[in-house]
C-alpha cells in the first residue's frame, strides 16, 4: 500500500497507518479535501465541506500522536456527515430551502463528537432529500447527489450524499439517517455496507427529526470492519435522546465464531415479489454463499408497510404544520403534497397503525425463535436514472420515489437491526443491496454474515472509476 492511496482506503487501513507513522492525518485529510474538490462539482455530495476545522483537527491529532497520547480506533479518519446532523458554526439544512436562513448550530451532534472522540476528523455535511422525505437521492433545492458508478443514475435517498461520497472514495465513511430505509437503499443502488441499528442504539440527539418514532441513524462504509468500528465508537446512552439505551451486553462486531451455528433463512411472500430480477438474483447469491436453502414467509409485511407509511405521513407532518402554514412555497412539491396528505390523515387512522406495530413485532419475534438472521432485497432494482419517474412491479406502473424503500420499510416499522450488502451480478454494471436482517440488539448476527459474505468475495463495495 503506497502513501498516495492510502486516502482510498477503507477506515481502518487508514487508522493503522496513522497510528504507525506511515502518514500522518494531516497528510490523509489534504488529500481527501483534493479529492472532494476533484468529483463534488460533478457527483454533488457535498453541500459544505468543513476545510479549515478539519486541517486543525488533522494537527491536533498528529500533535497528541506525537506526544504519546492515547488515539482511538478512527484515528486520522475523515467523515463526513448527512446535513441533518448538527454541526457548529453551520446551519442544519436537513435538505431544505427553509433552513437555508436558519441560524448556526451551537454544538455538534452527539454522534460527531462521539467520532472525533475516537480520532476520526469532519470534512463536511453532505446532501440528502429534502427532510428525509425521499427515497431517490434527489434534492429540488441543492440538486441530486449521483451515482458513482454511473452519474446518470440516482444515488438512493435520503441520504443520496452519504452514499455518494463513500462509494465514490472521497471518505471512507459517512453517517445518515433511515426512517424507512434512507440508510439501506442509498447503501444498496451505491454499492456498499449500510449499517440500521436497532432503534435506540445510537443516539439521534443534535439531528432534524424526521419521524421520531421510526428515525434511526447510523454509518455507510465500503467494509464490514469500518460498520463495527464506527458503530462501535458511537454507542451507548445519551440522556439528550430519550430512546437511546446503552446495551452493553451486546457488542457492536461480528460474532467471533463466524456464521457458525446461525440459523439463516431467505425471506420469501412479500419479500419476494414487488422486485425485478436482479432483486431475487442478488438474493440467491447470497443464500448460495451462506449455504441455506431454508426459507421463511413474513405475512403481514405488507400491513406493516402500509401502518408505517400512515405512521410517516401524519408524525411526519405534525412536525411540519406550522412551516406548512408559512412557507409552503419553499418546499419540494412532491414533499409538500405528501405532508399535506399526511395532515389530513384521521386520528383514528394512526391508532390503529400504532396498535398493529405492537402485532407486527410480535409476529416477527416469534420468527426469530425459529431463526437468527433473514435475507431479503433491500431494493426493488438497481439505480434508476435521475428523473425517473415511474418503474414497473409486479406488472404495476409505480411512482419511484416512494417505493424504492418497499422492502426496507417493514423493517424500520419495528426497529429491526439490518446490514446492507452490496452485490455485483454477471452482466450489470451496477450493485444492489441484500438486507441481512436480525433481532433486536443482535447487530453482531447482521455484522457476522456481512463478514462472511465480504471474505467470501460475494459482497464488496469498489471505490467508482467514473
Amino acid at each position: 500500500m503506497s502513501g498516495d492511496d492510502l486516502p482510498l482506503q477503507n477506515a481502518a487501513a487508514i487508522a493503522g497507518a496513522v497510528t504507525s507513522g506511515k502518514t500522518t492525518a494531516a497528510k490523509v485529510v489534504d488529500d481527501c479535501l483534493h479529492r472532494i474538490d476533484a468529483l463534488n462539482g460533478t457527483l454533488n455530495a457535498f453541500t459544505a465541506v468543513t476545510a479549515e476545522r478539519a486541517k486543525a483537527q488533522a494537527s491536533v491529532v498528529d500533535a497528541a500522536l506525537a506526544a504519546g497520547q492515547p488515539v482511538g480506533p478512527l484515528v486520522g479518519v475523515p467523515f463526513a456527515v448527512k446535513n441533518l446532523f448538527d454541526i457548529k458554526g453551520l446551519p442544519t439544512l436537513a435538505g431544505s430551502k427553509i433552513n437555508w436562513d436558519r441560524a448556526p448550530a451551537h454544538a455538534d451532534a452527539t454522534l460527531v463528537q462521539r467520532l472525533e472522540a475516537a480520532g476520526a476528523i469532519l470534512v463536511g455535511t453532505l446532501n440528502m432529500g429534502e427532510y428525509a422525505y425521499d427515497f431517490t437521492g434527489e434534492n429540488a433545492h441543492d440538486g441530486p447527489s449521483r451515482n458513482p458508478h454511473d452519474p446518470a443514475h440516482m444515488s438512493g435517498g435520503s441520504s443520496g450524499g452519504s452514499g455518494t461520497a463513500v462509494a465514490s472514495g472521497m471518505v471512507p465513511l459517512a453517517l445518515g439517517s433511515d426512517t424507512n430505509g434512507s440508510i439501506r437503499v442509498p447503501a444498496s443502488l451505491c454499492g456498499l455496507f449500510g449499517l440500521k441499528p436497532t432503534y435506540g442504539r445510537l443516539s439521534r440527539a443534535g439531528t432534524f427529526p424526521f419521524v421520531a418514532s421510526l428515525d434511526h441513524v447510523g454509518p455507510l462504509a465500503r467494509s464490514v470492519e469500518d460498520l463495527a468500528l464506527s458503530a462501535s465508537a458511537m454507542m451507548g446512552a445519551d440522556p439528550s435522546d430519550p430512546v437511546c439505551v446503552d446495551r452493553p451486553e451486546t457488542v457492536l462486531e461480528a460474532r467471533p465464531s463466524g456464521i457458525s451455528g446461525l440459523r439463516i433463512a431467505k425471506a420469501v411472500g412479500y419479500f419476494a415479489r414487488q422486485g425485478h430480477d436482479e432483486a431475487f438474483a442478488a438474493v440467491a447469491k447470497v443464500c448460495d454463499a451462506l449455504e441455506t436453502s431454508a426459507t421463511i414467509d413474513v405475512p403481514l409485511a405488507q400491513e406493516a408497510r402500509a401502518a408505517a407509511y400512515t405512521i410517516t405521513m401524519a408524525e411526519g407532518a405534525a412536525l411540519h404544520l406550522d412551516r406548512l402554514k408559512k412557507h409552503a412555497a419553499d418546499y419540494d412539491p412532491d414533499v409538500r403534497d405528501r405532508l399535506l396528505a399526511g395532515a389530513m390523515i384521521p386520528g383514528a387512522w394512526v391508532t390503529k397503525a400504532q396498535k398493529f406495530r405492537r402485532v407486527f413485532q410480535a409476529q416477527m419475534y416469534a420468527l426469530f425463535e425459529e431463526v437468527d438472521a433473514l435475507i431479503a432485497p433491500a431494493t426493488p432494482c438497481v439505480a434508476p436514472k435521475i428523473g425517473q419517474k415511474t418503474f414497473t412491479l409486479d406488472g404495476v406502473e409505480l411512482p419511484v420515489r416512494p417505493n424504492l424503500g418497499i422492502f426496507t420499510q417493514p423493517i424500520s416499522f419495528i426497529g429491526l437491526p439490518v446490514v446492507s450488502v452490496p452485490i455485483w451480478l454477471d452482466g450489470h454494471a451496477l450493485p444492489i443491496g441484500v438486507q441481512i436482517i436480525a433481532p433486536p440488539w443482535r447487530e453482531d448476527i447482521a455484522l457476522s454474515v456481512a463478514q462472511h459474505l465480504e471474505r467470501a468475495g460475494v459482497a464488496h463495495a469498489p471505490i467508482a472509476t467514473h
